[in-house]
Order: structure tokens, then sequence, then C-alpha cells
């Protein structure tokens, strides 16, 4: 790179933040740290009517559990700030007011129902919008068409006004994009996009544009969305005299089906997250998030960063360092990316089972102590180690190694029809007779004295097995049944044959 890299990531305080906008981020930290950059977090809350209490925070705190860091923004501080928008009019009012005064912007007086009568017009001529632009600009309220004194005196009487940019006429507008090489676009095809407001606060076209010049942005990473948006911004730049940065625009996130972009119903209708974390409305409403949900947060953004680059081969389990050496830009693509709750499911199982057992064991006693359970550290790593490739998260653990902890209040009733006869108890009760010899009590020894009892007893698997499963666990699911055995111990074993043989019998 021949500038310093320096990327921003500015998102609006209006909401929890949506899978895809962290995906953004981590394009644009990825590419920082890939060539030693810095990376920003700007706060773009100009929109003041869409302002939501706590979306700010929560989006700081969803960049800071992906293990995206910040090197400037609202808490580090920085030489470019301030970060915030709604910080900055000032800098604002002052970039419009040299775009008036060098002719690439003007005042526009119309009201909203003069605007609205336009629209309608528009509409009964068959027209599907009304386009404020090239073609229209000289037959409204404006600075171009009224005379200046005019123009003067309605500012100064407060009559309320905003700030249009004036697009030039019948030129074509060419720009680059990393992602989807060159465009070209009319000017005429654009309408005059308003700049500043009429409550004194920019628009995103100018507050993004200006900022990204002032906080030396050499790379713009963002979401296809802004695409369209794009002419104007490298208009934007011609017009202040100043070198655009190079853009890159994201392919779209989309539903499961493939068809539409992933939005929080998606979510909701198909049972899984598409925020980080948890989102609680002001109307009650709470919203689930990954981190909520049991991920980790490498799982997820390991899964995330997948979702539209190519690392260039077939490795997907990718730690943040290895992302790093590996990002580029040129292997992004341009088509939108199918999100998969299933396979963000497996990323998450892959980074369980590679964790270490006294780690999982960690992880899951918490969740033993809410529930009154005691057990000793040493028992758990192996009881965890047992069963972890069963789980896709922490928290189901308990499903499957409850019956290690508790003896079955119940047993199923489809298994119990199929697998107990009338003889189950008292081979069970001949059973026990001989695992009280076996010394030590353990899983390799046991499965010798049960084989040799089979033997003897001339009986096939199924009739012992199977009901000596049913008794200890209450269904047919578990792990290895001597594994069972060895963990529960010779007098547990027996406790819950005794009560199997009572419960069932009767």
């Amino acid at each position: 790179m021949e500038i310093p890299v320096r990327v921003r990531f500015a998102p609006s305080p209006t909401g929890p933040l949506h899978i895809g906008g962290v995906r953004t981020a981590l394009y644009n930290y990825l590419f920082a740290r890939k060539y030693r950059g810095t990376m920003i977090l700007r706060i773009e809350d100009t929109d003041r009517n869409r302002f939501v209490p706590g979306a700010e925070k929560y989006i700081i705190e969803s960049l800071r559990w992906c293990g995206i860091q910040i090197d400037e923004g609202v808490e580090e501080g920085g030489p470019a700030g301030p970060y915030r928008q709604s910080e900055r009019r000032d800098i604002y009012r002052e970039h419009v007011m040299r775009l008036v005064e060098t002719d690439w912007a003007y005042y526009a007086f119309d009201t909203p129902e003069e605007l609205e009568d336009k629209r309608q017009e528009a509409a009964a001529a068959g027209k599907d919008i009304f386009q404020y632009g090239v073609c229209t600009r000289g037959n409204m309220c404006n600075s171009l068409t009224l005379p200046s004194e005019e123009v003067k005196r309605r500012i100064q009487s407060g009559i309320p006004f905003v700030i249009r940019f004036k697009m030039p006429e019948n030129e074509e507008i060419r720009f680059s994009d990393i992602i989807r090489g060159e465009i070209r676009v009319l000017s005429d095809a654009l309408d005059d996009k308003v700049l500043f407001k009429s409550d004194g606060m920019p628009t995103y076209h100018l507050a993004n544009v200006v900022d990204d010049h002032l906080m030396h942005i050499s790379h713009v990473i963002r979401g296809e969305e802004w695409l369209p948006s794009l002419p104007l911004h490298v208009m934007l730049y011609r017009a202040f005299g100043w070198d655009p940065p190079r853009f890159a625009h994201l392919p779209l996130l989309l539903k499961p089906t493939g068809k539409g972009k992933l939005s929080k119903r998606d979510g909701e209708k198909m049972g899984f997250p598409v925020f980080p974390l948890e989102w609680k409305g002001t109307d009650g409403s709470v919203a689930a998030g990954y981190r909520e949900s049991g991920y980790y947060p490498g799982a997820f953004v390991n899964m995330l960063a997948l979702l539209g680059w190519n690392p260039g081969d077939e490795k997907e389990l990718l730690d943040m360092d290895e992302m790093v050496d590996r990002f580029s830009l040129e292997r992004v693509g341009k088509a939108g990316a199918r999100f998969d709750p299933e396979k963000a499911r497996w990323f998450n199982h892959q980074y369980l089972v590679r964790k270490s057992p006294e780690t999982l064991a960690g992880e899951f006693q918490p969740l033993l102590e809410e529930k009154g359970i005691q057990t000793d550290f040493d028992r758990l790593i192996r009881i965890v180690d047992m069963v972890k490739d069963r789980v896709d998260f922490v928290h189901e653990l308990w499903r499957e190694t409850w019956f290690f902890f508790l003896p079955p209040q119940e047993y199923d009733v489809k298994m119990v029809k199929k697998r107990w006869k009338a003889e189950t108890p008292g081979i069970l009760t001949r059973l026990g007779e001989i695992l009280a010899k076996a010394e030590p009590f353990k899983a390799s020894v046991l499965e010798v004295e049960v084989k040799n009892f089979l033997e003897k007893e001339h009986l096939g698997t199924g009739q012992v097995m199977n009901p000596l499963r049913l008794a200890l666990v209450g269904t047919m699911a578990g792990p290895g049944l001597f594994d069972i055995c060895e963990m529960l111990g010779y007098e547990e074993v027996m406790k819950r044959i005794e009560q199997a043989c009572r419960t069932i019998s009767t």
C-alpha cells in the first residue's frame, strides 16, 4: 500500500447491530490489520429521529465480544475526533457552505406539501417517482430560480430550507470499486440529494464524505446497499477538490433460502439469531443474540468471515490471526452470500470439540451449580470428554449428561414395551451379582465380565444391554454403557437397577 491504511466502521445507533454490519466491521478490521493500518469506529448519529438509547453502547460491546479491536473511536479518542457525528455539526456547516459558495450546492425552500404534490403529479403522469434534479430543479422553489435578494430574505426570516447538491448536467461519472470493477453512471439519471437538512443536521452523504476525508480514510469498505450513493459521493469529492478513497462494496447476506436480504424476521421465524448480542427493545421485546445462544465469539466470527470471502483453499476453521494473514478484498465475491443456520451451529461445534475437557468442564460447572448439583471436578472432566462430540453448545451438555448426576424418574414407554420382558428383572439381578465381583470397577473390566455373563447364561446382547441402559438412563441414549457404569459406580448402578425393576415391573 502506497499510503497508510485507515479504515472505518460507521454504524448508526438506530437499534441492534445486524450480523451484516458485524461482517462489514470484521472485513474492515481484517484489512486494517493485514496492512498494519488503523481501525476507526465512527458513530453516525445525525438522524436524531431514529436515534435509539443504548444502541451505541450495544454496538461497542458487540465489536468487543467479537474481538474487533478499535484504534480510534468514541471511547478510545484519537487525533481525528470527535468520532460522534452529532458533535461535528460546525464542521459540516462550514463544508456545505463551501459547496454553496462554489456553486456545487444550492438552497431549496420547497415545502413538504409542495414536494408531495410533485410526487402525485409524477404518479398521475405514469412516472414511478418524482426526481428533484437536472430536469426539474428549474421549476422548483430554490436559489437557482429565486432572485438572490429573495433567497437572502427567506434565510434571514427563518423560513425552513435544505441545501441540495447541484448534480452536473449530461456527464458520465466513472468510478472504480475493488470488488465490482469500473462503474459508469449518467449524471442526468441522478437526483440533487439533500446535503443539509432543515434541522441544521447534515445527511449521511455530506457527513460521511467530509468525515472520511478529514479522518484520512484510505479505503471505504461498506455494504452494497450504499453502491447507488457512490456516484454522488464521487462527485462530492470532486466538488471539494479532494482525492477520493478506494471503495469496496460488500455483497449482501441473504436469507437461508438464498432469496432476499437476511432480516430479523427470518431469524424469528426460523429460530436463529441475526444479532451478535441479545437486544431488549424499548417495547419489552427481546431479540436473540449469538452470545446468549451459546456461540463462541471465535466460531461466530469465523462463520461470518466466510460469508462472502474465500480464503483461497478448502480450509474453513481459521482464527483471527489466520484470517488477517489471508484476507484480501479481491477474494470477496460480488454475489450475495446465503446464510445457513446449520452451518453456524457446525462452526460452534468445531470450536467446542477442539477445547480441552478441562476448559469445557469449567464452562459447564456453573450451569450444574445453578441446578444445585455439586460434583468432583476430575469426574466432571471425564464426563464432559465422553459426550462433547454430541453437542454444539455448552448448555447442551446437560441434555447429554444429566443421568450422571440424577437417577431417571421415568422410563421411555416405547423402549420399555420393546426391550423390557418378564425375565428382565431376574437377568439384571444376576448381572448385579457379577458386577459386584468386578475389580476394579472400570469399563474395560466390566465389559469382560458382562461378556462372560452372556456366554454363561446363553443370552443375547440385547437381552441385557438394552434393559440395563433403560435402568441407568431411562432411555436408549448416552455414551458407552460400560463408561456410564464406571462413572456411576457400583452402588449407584445397583440402586438404579433395583429402582427400575420395582418401577417398571409394577
